[in-house]
């Protein structure tokens, strides 16, 4: 299941690759285990059904946008990409991470 997170991350990070800013204070919500049913892995989307991957964007989408308290991000990690998930996540997938530092306030994004 841990090779088939992990793709799951990285096509996530894949398809937003030309959106993410690592810093940026908008985000949007990305299920993971939606993004797991579309690639046909039925294990990840059952254990992460209500777990989301954080996609920092470069500028706001159009759309209602609410404020959010950056400490709602404690034990988050960030890989390479630039997308961020909860610890235990990044934990489960292997990859390298470093720990999220989110802005005091953040702005998510529903597109």
């Amino acid at each position: 299941m841990t090779n088939n997170l992990s793709e799951t991350l990285a096509k996530i990070g894949e398809e937003y690759k030309e959106n993410i800013q690592d810093d940026s204070r908008y985000y949007i919500e990305i299920s993971i285990a939606q993004k797991a049913a579309e690639l046909g892995f039925p294990e990840v989307e059952e254990s992460y059904r209500n777990v989301y991957a954080i996609v920092p964007l470069r500028r706001p989408v159009n759309g209602m946008k609410v404020r959010v308290d950056g400490r709602t991000f404690a034990n988050y990690a960030q890989f390479e990409s630039g997308i961020v998930v909860p610890n235990y996540v990044a934990r489960d997938a292997g990859l390298l991470h470093e720990t999220f530092v989110p802005n005091d306030s953040m702005i998510r994004n529903f597109a």
